[in-house]
C-alpha cells in the first residue's frame, strides 16, 4: 500500500502545518511526509507548498518529503509589514535547510520556486540533487511570460487578479491563467479551493501575491547562466510541452547549460505538469532524488 492517497495528501494542507519556522522575514510554514533521504519542495507563485499534493501518494515510499509554504503564501505566516518579495523568498530557503538541519538535501522547484532553488543553492555543498519542473530558463524569456509580467506594476493588481480568479469562466481565459493547464478545468475542484479561492477571498493574500509579483526582476532570470555553472550535482529538468511560458525548446536548450542534467518531456501536460501528470512526473523525478543510475 502507498504511504499516502491522493485525498490523505490534500487533506494534510487542509489541516493546520507541523510547525512553522522563523526565517527572519515571516514564518515558514513546514509540514513533513515519508521515509528516505531528504527532499525540500519548492513552490512557485501564486500557489503554496500544496501544489506539491499530487507527487506524494508517488514518492512518499521512498523520500523524506519537506513541504514549505514561503512567506505570503498558503499557511505561512506573515503580516503587512513582513518583507515580501522573490529575493526574501531565496533567503526564505537558504534560513529553512540552515533551520532543518538538512546537512545533504535533494530539492525540487517549480516555477518560480525552481528560480529560487537555484539561486539560494548554487555551490551550496549540502545540495546532493535538483529537480526542475518548468521553470525559469537562462537565456530565454518567452512573449507569454513577459506579457504576464507586464502587469505587475498596474495600480490595485493585487485586486484585479484577485477578482479575475474567482471568476470560474474569466479565469479560464488565455489572457489570465486558462492556458497554465493543458486542461483549463483543472484551475477548479482542489486548485481553486487551495490556491484561487484565498486570492479571491483573503485581502491578505492578495496584497501578499501582488507584493512578490512586483518584485520580480529579470536580472534573476538573467543570472541563471551562471548560476548553472556552480550546479555540479545530478539535475532532472521534468517539463510539460504544453507550456507557453516557458517553452519546451529553450528547456531543450537549458539542459547543456548544466554540467550533469537531463530532460524528461511531459506530453499533453502545460506548467503544472506535476498536478496534470503526477505519477510521469514523479518517476522522471525519482532516480535523480534517490541518487540511483537515471
Amino acid at each position: 500500500m502507498p504511504a499516502m492517497t491522493a485525498a490523505q495528501a490534500a487533506d494534510l494542507f487542509r489541516a493546520a502545518p507541523e510547525r512553522w519556522l522563523d526565517v527572519g522575514a515571516g514564518e515558514v510554514a513546514y509540514r513533513k511526509v515519508g521515509t528516505g533521504p531528504d527532499v525540500l519542495f519548492v513552490h512557485g507563485w501564486p500557489v503554496s507548498g500544496a501544489t506539491f499534493r499530487t507527487l506524494l501518494p508517488y514518492l512518499a515510499d521512498h523520500v523524506t518529503c519537506h513541504l514549505i509554504d514561503l512567506p505570503g503564501a498558503g499557511s505561512s505566516r506573515f503580516d503587512a509589514a513582513t518583507p515580501l518579495s522573490v529575493e526574501q523568498h531565496i533567503e526564505s530557503v537558504r534560513r529553512v535547510v540552515d533551520r532543518l538541519g538538512l546537512d545533504r538535501v535533494a530539492v525540487v522547484g517549480h516555477d518560480s520556486g525552481g528560480m529560487v532553488a537555484r539561486h539560494a543553492l548554487a555551490g551550496d555543498p549540502r545540495l546532493r540533487a535538483l529537480g526542475l519542473i518548468n521553470t525559469e530558463q537562462s537565456g530565454y524569456i518567452s512573449w507569454r511570460f513577459r506579457s504576464f509580467l507586464a502587469i505587475r506594476h498596474l495600480p490595485a493588481i493585487g485586486t484585479a487578479l484577485g477578482w479575475l480568479v474567482g471568476q470560474p469562466r474569466l479565469r479560464r481565459s488565455r489572457l489570465v491563467l486558462g492556458d497554465a493547464f493543458a486542461d483549463s478545468s483543472r484551475l477548479d475542484g482542489e486548485f481553486d479551493e487551495l490556491f484561487l479561492r484565498p486570492l479571491h477571498t483573503s485581502a491578505k493574500h492578495r496584497d501578499a501575491s501582488a507584493r512578490v509579483l512586483r518584485s520580480f526582476n529579470y536580472r534573476l532570470m538573467h543570472e541563471l547562466g551562471a548560476l548553472h555553472r556552480r550546479i555540479t550535482v545530478p539535475v532532472q529538468l521534468v517539463w510539460g510541452d504544453r507550456d507557453p511560458f516557458f517553452p519546451l525548446p529553450a528547456a531543450r536548450q537549458m539542459v547543456a547549460s548544466f554540467p550533469d542534467a537531463q530532460l524528461t518531456v511531459i506530453e499533453g501536460a502545460g506548467l503544472f505538469a506535476h498536478e496534470e501528470r503526477p505519477a510521469e512526473v514523479a518517476q522522471a523525478l525519482l532516480p535523480t532524488l534517490l541518487g540511483t543510475p537515471r
